[in-house]
């Protein structure tokens, strides 16, 4: 049995929805390609069904979160606090706007960026705090609110693989005055293509982010500011409108999935293999990753055995020689720099078997049980 991460045939239900989208759209008589009335209507179901303010589609997750800091006025001598363990648009983004990335510390078994160490990070030169959910927990956007409001800084959400994700009763990307999702085809909602989108419960934010997307047009060829072009699709637009009814059940196969891993894994913790904590609440299943202490161990013994994994973020972002002149000399980073020496993700698409599910965790489980033995 050979069980791929990625599955190959994950829009093969749709396919022929897809095509003939292609084709109306190709050739209606507007000939609207970006940003027409399948955009607004994806724009709107998406606000709807979250309780936002507004909704802005865009090209990408890493443009929207350059949007929402460029509406936020953020740039030069200004600091944005983010995970020191995570993907490189987190620092990208507030770098390509001459701003500095601050890189806190995270949780050790949670992944996601510690709270404390979110608000030892605060300085007077502080802008905003930018907390990411990874893989398949949420980060405490309850305390993360709190102390941007007690510090007087804006929170800006990563919320770019939890679309689905719910906390408390309120869903991910809509805790901080802007949130963003990413549509890339391996996300929970992801799409044949790429795309993102700005979730905000500021109107004007939201004014601003769609200026922003579209050259800084007001209207058509009047630029009252500099823009990016960050259009959105109207082929994806269509066809993620078709996919939103079914998001429920393939966000539940997900979730049932990463419910038996978790059952079958807990157990493992003392013969090194951890996995993410129980329970659904905050959590978003992107992706399910594992911290292994024997990692590429663990990871060639999959391989053997037909299955692939996933190592994401092999070194911490202050690690990286594209930020390193962000890291202050003689700082560390120590929960970052285990995550990134122990985590492994394994498969947890909706597109796997009931056979496939359980040859992955019987093959996690027996070799916890060799690793052991040893």
């Amino acid at each position: 049995m050979t069980v791929p991460f990625f599955p190959p045939d994950l829009f093969e239900d749709d396919r022929q929805q897809l095509m003939d989208l292609v084709h109306d759209i190709g050739t209606a008589p507007e000939q609207r390609f970006l940003l027409g009335e399948h955009t607004a209507r994806f724009e709107e179901a998406l606000r709807d069904s979250l309780g936002a303010a507004d909704v802005v589609a865009c090209s990408s997750g890493t443009s929207a979160l350059t949007l929402v800091l460029h509406a936020m006025g953020i740039g030069p001598g200004d600091e944005v606090v983010v995970p020191a363990y995570g993907c490189a648009p987190l620092a990208n983004t507030v770098a390509g706007l001459r701003a500095t990335p601050v890189f806190a510390d995270i949780d050790p078994w949670t992944i996601v960026a510690d709270p404390d160490q979110v608000e030892r990070s605060i300085t007077d030169r502080t802008r905003a705090i930018m907390p990411a959910h990874m893989f398949s927990v949420m980060a405490d956007m309850p305390r993360m609110s709190e102390i941007a409001r007690r510090h007087g800084v804006r929170l800006v959400e990563d919320s770019a693989v939890a679309q689905g994700g719910v906390l408390d009763g309120r869903p991910a990307g809509t805790w901080g005055e802007a949130g963003v999702f990413s549509f890339v085809q391996v996300k929970t909602f992801g799409t044949a293509g790429e795309g993102g989108a700005v979730v905000t419960m500021n109107p004007e934010l939201a004014r601003t982010v769609r200026s922003l997307r579209n050259h800084g047009q007001r209207e058509r060829f009047v630029y009252p500011r500099t823009g990016y072009n960050s259009r959105f699709d109207e082929v994806l637009a269509a066809f993620q409108l078709h996919r939103l009814r079914g998001f429920p059940d393939l966000l539940e196969r997900r979730a049932r999935i990463a419910d038996h891993y978790t059952e079958r894994f807990t157990p493992l913790a003392e013969r090194g293999v951890l996995p993410p904590p129980p329970g659904r609440n905050g959590r978003c299943f992107y992706v399910y990753s594992l911290l292994v202490e024997e990692r590429d161990e663990l990871k060639r013994y999959l391989a053997d055995r037909g299955i692939e994994s996933h190592v994401y973020y092999p070194l911490p972002l202050p690690h990286q020689a594209a930020f390193t002149r962000f890291a202050p000399a003689g700082r560390r980073w120590p929960h970052a720099e285990s995550a990134s020496r122990r985590q492994l993700a394994i498969p947890v698409h909706p597109r796997l078997t009931d056979a496939q599910v359980e040859h992955i965790a019987d093959t996690v489980c027996a070799y916890a049980g060799l690793s052991r033995s040893r």
